[in-house]
């Protein structure tokens, strides 16, 4: 396992628009690897490339039904609207409301170069726009309706112990 070091809002990195992917080098399937390793450390359910640093047209997702490898992604379409609390492994520690589209089918490559479609509702079309935007070097801040608030990481539950009777 290969973690990479997510850059936080700030770094100029997430402000640049990313170049496509034209061909799968071992180099490209290895970045994949290591985004899908550090979306999953980091308790995240998406990770676009220039949140590790490397401009290119790539994100990893996983909202609770296994990992999605999009190479080029492009929205087709979208429809409805959801507004609701979105945070970014790149502005730890805060969260806001954003309004995005409830529905979202996208196209986009396979870690194979495979092309495919992707349908989505709920968190994974607001998965699908939010690191489609970090590929244009929009971060969620500037969707943000309202101010942006703390949020406090799960803490940890402590092994419920069963006490001694005597």
């Amino acid at each position: 396992m290969a973690l990479r070091q997510i850059r936080i809002m700030g770094d100029k990195v997430l402000e640049k628009k990313c170049r496509e992917v034209t061909e799968m080098t071992p180099r490209m399937k290895e970045l994949i690897r290591d985004m899908l390793d550090t979306m999953y450390d980091a308790e995240g359910v998406g990770l676009a490339a220039p949140q590790v640093g490397v401009l290119r047209r790539i994100v990893v997702i996983d909202v609770g039904e296994g990992p999605i490898v999009m190479v080029n992604p492009v929205i087709l379409e979208t429809e409805g609207t959801q507004t609701g609390s979105e945070g970014c492994l790149s502005l730890p520690g805060q969260a806001g409301n954003v309004t995005r589209p409830n529905y979202v089918k996208a196209r986009a490559f396979d870690e194979n170069m495979e092309e495919y479609e992707l349908e989505g509702t709920e968190l994974l079309a607001r998965a699908i726009c939010h690191e489609c935007d970090h590929l244009e070097g929009i971060m969620y801040v500037s969707k943000v309706e309202g101010d942006l608030y703390e949020v406090e990481a799960e803490a940890e539950e402590e092994p419920y112990e069963e006490e001694e009777t005597v």
